[in-house]
């Protein structure tokens, strides 16, 4: 039985964690799964938007933790660094999607799944959601790329106080921190309300506002400049613009 489901309709699509009974957590069979579908995404012409969502009462518990670590002090260093960069590239690969994806965390996001969900452009949160880097508790160094994210959402201060207490921020919460960005007693629609509104827009501009963000976050003003007169260059000869350009004569 799948793990993993995956449906779109007109280039929108969602991907839905769907093992509830183990509150959505990793093993490989989940994360191969998840990898395959992103790569379908990745691949459809249409995609403009994604969705990413967990079935039942968690988001993403995290890693199976037996399954990834249950054998860790029989094996070389090495080979279990190797092992996790494929468990990582699994829900990173959402970073490299060129349409925006947004995470609906109506639940826990622990662990692994804090990082799924801080691999999507955007988080809409429920008020009983759960972003939890636990990884200090249970004597583990943060993985996948959860320090850059919380460094990149909180700030350095913020981030290792979580990081060291292996604490976990409530929905309220991260969105006053500015880890998600709105509060929803449904998550998942108002996901779908905010990715059916994206949709609209021609993919090439919705591509390049991406890339235009992912340059701005790394603090580089000529290269961000640089880029939006190209992007705004080329988005000046859509048919839209020369409407609006057209009623402004008027």
């Amino acid at each position: 039985m799948s793990r993993v489901a995956l449906t779109g309709t007109d280039g929108r699509w969602t991907l839905t964690l769907t093992d509830p009974d183990r509150r959505n957590c990793l093993d490989d069979v989940t994360c191969r799964e998840l990898g395959e579908a992103i790569d379908t995404v990745a691949a459809a012409d249409d995609a403009r938007t994604l969705v990413v969502a967990g079935e039942g009462k968690a988001f993403c518990a995290g890693a199976d933790l037996p399954a990834l670590f249950g054998d860790a002090s029989e094996r070389a260093v090495g080979e279990l660094r190797r092992h996790l960069h494929s468990v990582y590239d699994s829900f990173l690969r959402l970073r490299r999607l060129e349409i925006p994806t947004v995470a609906a965390v109506q639940g826990a996001a622990v662990g692994a799944g804090l990082n799924l969900a801080m691999a999507c452009d955007i988080r809409v949160a429920s008020p009983h959601a759960s972003f939890a880097a636990t990884f200090s508790r249970i004597g583990l160094h943060p993985g996948g790329g959860c320090t850059w994210f919380l460094v990149d959402a909180l700030g350095p201060q913020r981030a290792m106080a979580l990081l060291l207490d292996g604490a976990a921020l409530d929905g309220q919460a991260a969105v006053q921190q500015g880890l998600a960005l709105e509060l929803a007693e449904d998550p998942l629609t108002r996901a779908h309300e905010l990715t059916d509104r994206w949709a609209e827009h021609d993919p090439a501009l919705t591509r390049d506002i991406k890339t235009a963000v992912g340059i701005a976050a790394s603090g580089d003003f000529d290269a961000t400049l640089e880029f939006e007169a190209w992007a705004q260059a080329s988005s000046a000869t859509g048919p839209k613009i020369r409407e609006v350009v057209e009623r402004f004569r008027q």
